[in-house]
């Protein structure tokens, strides 16, 4: 999911200006909202997912919208360019929803359900065959648990697509460790990632192998400039076949805004 990013500056600063100058008795007479919405736009030198080039080693743009309530619940759908052919077409999305929240101190627990859907009209797949649009498109559950270790921020996280038609009747299992820290009086923080899958969709396979398992990882650095604007730069790469804007090591540039 998920994991996504996304200009509003002017807006932003009326809304401060009318923070500062609205009444006091309006202020308080004016409950909390238990619904909070957010949204996110980003630009990305390679769309990435879990290491294999969705966008065939080219630029991307992505952006989403998130509904969270108080509860914990949630719901949001992301969208991103993608260079798929006839079989998935020009763009990525992805509706979820889940919870999160703390389960114990200092440990937070995230589960939901991700639906990827690729819209397309369809069509001649290269070997002659036509493509139906919907078999590509497939569902992942998915759940993490966050906590602190020492200065540093751990998630560890399994998704698991059961088998489905759009993946060849097969099932794919992805665990991953994410590890997360900022530098004390500065805008960046580094992460790592490391992340496994079993299945159809491995790395190895995809790139023409019979290894159906693979190893993706990353380390990165970003910085949060003007409120919400964040550059990044991450090392991205897989274990297995290396193939040109697919799947061999690269460095990806993200320039995001959220709001």
């Amino acid at each position: 999911m998920l994991t996504s990013i996304r200009g509003i500056t002017a807006a932003t600063i009326a809304f401060s200006t009318f923070a500062v100058a609205a009444p006091a008795m309006a202020q308080d007479t004016d409950p909390p909202s238990d619904i909070e919405v957010s949204g996110n736009v980003a630009l990305v030198t390679d769309y990435r997912f879990r290491g294999v080039s969705l966008s065939a080693g080219d630029p991307a743009i992505q952006g989403g919208i998130d509904v969270t309530h108080s509860s914990g619940f949630y719901v949001g759908t992301w969208a991103s360019s993608i260079e798929g052919g006839s079989a998935y077409g020009e763009m990525e999305l992805d509706i979820y929803g889940g919870w999160s929240g703390d389960v114990a101190e200092g440990v937070a627990l995230d589960v939901g359900l991700l639906y990827y859907m690729y819209p397309t009209d369809g069509g001649d797949d290269g070997t002659g065959l036509i493509v139906d649009d919907y078999n590509v498109n497939y569902w992942e559950p998915y759940a993490s648990i966050t906590t602190t270790l020492g200065p540093a921020e751990a998630t560890f996280g399994v998704a698991y697509a059961w088998d489905q038609a759009s993946l060849g009747d097969e099932d794919n299992l992805y665990v991953y460790t994410d590890l997360g820290a900022s530098i004390p009086n500065t805008p960046i923080s580094l992460s790592a990632h490391l992340g496994y899958t079993d299945g159809v969709l491995a790395p190895p396979l995809l790139a023409g192998t019979l290894d159906d398992t693979g190893f993706d990882y990353s380390i990165g650095a970003s910085a949060t400039i003007l409120g919400g604007l964040e550059i990044g730069v991450s090392y991205i790469g897989v274990d297995g076949p290396s193939i040109d804007g697919f799947t061999d090591d690269t460095v990806v540039a993200t320039l995001a805004f959220s709001f």
